[in-house]
Order: C-alpha cells, then structure tokens, then sequence
C-alpha cells in the first residue's frame, strides 16, 4: 500500500432520496478524503440527483438487484480500502475507522459490521432474525467459521477481495457469497460490532422477507454444491445408502429365512440405490479433488499478483 492509502465509500441505492444525503454528508465528516460513489440502482427518485448536490460521484448501474451494484462497484472503483454501505442510514458512520483499522493494519481482508448485537426492536422485519440466525449456523457449519452475522450491508475490503472473488449473484444474496467464497479461499475476516437503526420516515426496505431469504437458502445450496463437494454429496449419497440398506433388508431377511427371495422388486430398487450411492460418492471425491487443485491455482496466482 501507498504511504496514505486511499479509501473509497461505496453506497448501493434504490430509491433512498430521503436518506442519502445525511449518508454522504456523515461519512465525508468521518473520512473526508474518501472517494465516495453512490451507484443508482434502476431510481425512480431525486436520489442521484442529491447525492451530486452533496458531492458524491454517481455511477448507474441498469441492472435492478444489488448483486449487480456490488459487481458494477468491484469493476469501478479503484482504491486501497472499499467501504460499502447501505443510504438507507441504518449504518452509523462514526463506526467506519473501526471497519477500517483491520484492513489498513493487514489484520483482516474483509471487516463486516456485525448488527445482531446492537439494534432497535423495530430495525429488523418479521423473522428476519430469524432468517439470519438460520443462514449463520448454516454457514459456520459448513465452512468451520464463527460469524455472528452473515447478510450485514457494512462491510469493509482490501484490494485483495475486490480483485480475487468473483460476484455472481444478481439479488440481496450477495453479501451471502461473498462471505462463503472468502471463507473457502482462506481469506481473514474480522467482525465489528455496529448498532442498527430503523429506517427514517418515507424510507421502505427493498428486501423481500421470503423471496429474497429463498434466494439466499438456494445460494448457501448452490455454493455448497461448487465449493464443499465431498460433504454435498457425499450427504446425498448418504441418504440414498440408508434407502437401499432399508429396502434391501427385506429380500435379505427372506433369503436367510426361507432360502428364496419372493421380493425380487425391492432387491432390484436395493441394488439401484446402492449404485447410485456409490456413484454419488465418488462424484463427491472427483470433484473434491478437482477443487482442491482449483484451490492451489488460486493461491499460487493470487501470491504472484500480490508480489507485483
């Protein structure tokens, strides 16, 4: 890094007019040489036109889903430090030398601004507590971690994430993925604890309590498939194992009891779901495999892009 590093505010928007403003003018108190980008999100408001009165740069991205907006932003924007935030101010940008001390330190490759610890009874919808607890043990159990919030919209990053993890999902998952792809790349990731505040008066969330928490479930599901796939399935070919042992039972007990097999069906079924099985697990080694060289590639080119 540079003897001053640069830091560039991110802020996503769809429609935050009410809010945007105090966002920027916060966080230019809090960091006052940051390049702060705000990324109009498909506005049908006075947002992009506010954030300019208030300095800020605007980029639009026509795309409607935040995945989108992180992708546009991680192709954008040049910086040392990346700081993304919500404009709906229920971040507090008094916070945001804390989210960037680990990264400047080399401490942390990604800062995540923990909510869960800190917030009003009326920041979080209807079973979005819930939804959140559901996805963090989901994610600690499949990548070893202890991450007390996995979804947080305050995050902090080094070069390294904005150049090495690949963005693909198009909705509010995306904080989802890129919190598992740089757990499976080994990438280190501190958490802060950050309070939550409510939604000014005319501000509404974009997020869909059930749709988008399908879409996040089905994202967990999907990258557990592509990056654990010896523990997916072998899982899968677990399941279809204890079918074909409980099926097979049957012609099993009536060969060593009469000598004859009349359930000639089930023996048929029995063999079938024990060669899927089987095959189920070596996919899950092949691809395991496969993987863990992928893995190798990545670390090898990552340390050769970090030596330049």
């Amino acid at each position: 890094m540079k003897s001053r590093p640069s830091v560039a505010v991110l802020i996503p928007c769809h429609n935050e007019e009410a809010d945007i403003g105090k966002v920027i003018d916060d966080f230019k108190r809090e960091l006052p040489e940051a390049q702060i980008t705000v990324f109009d999100n498909c506005c049908t408001d006075r947002t992009a036109e506010i954030a300019r009165e208030h300095g800020a740069s605007v980029y639009l991205e026509p795309r409607k889903g935040k995945g989108f907006v992180v992708e546009q932003m991680f192709r954008a924007v040049s910086a040392d430090v990346y700081v993304m935030v919500d404009g709906d101010d229920t971040y507090s940008a008094s916070h945001v030398h804390e989210m960037i001390g680990p990264i400047l330190s080399g401490a942390a490759d990604m800062v995540v601004g923990a909510r869960l610890a800190v917030h009003q009874d009326d920041s979080f919808r209807p079973l979005h507590v819930f939804g959140n607890e559901l996805v963090r043990r989901l994610v600690n159990l499949l990548f070893q971690a202890n991450l007390t919030d996995i979804m947080s919209g305050y995050r902090a990053y080094n070069r390294r994430i904005i150049e090495t993890i690949p963005v693909v999902s198009a909705g509010f998952e995306v904080e989802t993925e890129i919190t598992i792809e740089a757990l499976y790349y080994g990438m280190k990731i501190v958490e802060v604890q950050v309070p939550y505040g409510t939604r000014s008066e005319g501000s509404e969330s974009k997020l869909n309590t059930f749709s988008d928490g399908a879409r996040v479930l089905y994202k967990i599901f999907t990258l557990m498939r592509g990056y654990r796939p010896l523990a997916f399935f072998g899982s899968v070919s677990f399941v279809f194992l204890l079918l074909g042992l409980f099926v097979g039972s049957f012609p099993i007990y009536d060969y060593f009891a009469y000598g004859e097999i009349p359930h000639i069906p089930s023996a048929i079924l029995a063999t079938g779901l024990m060669i899927v099985a089987s095959i189920l697990m070596v996919m899950g080694i092949l691809l395991d495999t496969i993987n863990w060289r992928i893995r190798e590639l990545h670390n090898v080119l990552t340390r050769n892009q970090d030596r330049r």
